[in-house]
């Protein structure tokens, strides 16, 4: 079994086993979990807190519906910015995190600066979202694609087991 190093520890293979589990049920009672991985409780209530304490688990979310909460529309936007400077990035990440529409961005190599995945309630408010953008962004150029079919997506990590 191959392990992966953190920080200053090693995961095992009962800990990638411990992060598999609580991936898939994030909610699992510790008994549970420790019977699942072959542990005693307390020996696995300590990993899992260790793993916690080193920002291996950074936290445990709820997953929320988009349709449930009228945000129907899944759009990706290509940013590139007119400058390149530190200060132009910097205000560019500022302003992302302040946009409760965009769930991502992220600072990616190739013909384009950053890559941006927002929800929508309708495509009306894509106009006021984009503009919103392009303003902060001094943006150069901008591509939009919308999707019209979601096949996958998941937040769970490939964890060797």
């Amino acid at each position: 079994m191959r392990v992966q190093k953190t920080s200053n520890r090693i995961l095992d293979k009962i800990d990638l086993h411990i992060l598999a589990v609580l991936q898939d049920d994030a909610r699992i009672a510790m008994k549970e979990l420790a019977e699942q991985v072959g542990l005693s409780l307390t020996p696995c209530i300590e990993r899992v807190r260790r793993m916690e304490r080193d920002g291996v688990i950074t936290g445990y979310h709820a997953r929320v519906s988009p349709q449930a909460m009228g945000l129907q529309i899944l759009v990706f936007v290509e940013i590139t910015l007119h400058q390149k400077s530190e200060k132009a990035f910097d205000r560019f990440r500022r302003a992302m995190l302040g946009i409760p529409e965009v769930m991502e961005c992220h600072l990616v190599s190739g013909d384009f600066d950053y890559l941006i995945k927002a929800r929508i309630p309708e495509m009306s408010e894509y106009r006021r979202l984009l503009g919103e953008i392009l303003h902060v962004a001094d943006a150069g150029q901008s591509k939009s694609y919308v999707v019209m079919e979601e096949l996958k997506e998941t937040l769970a990590l490939s964890i060797p087991r």
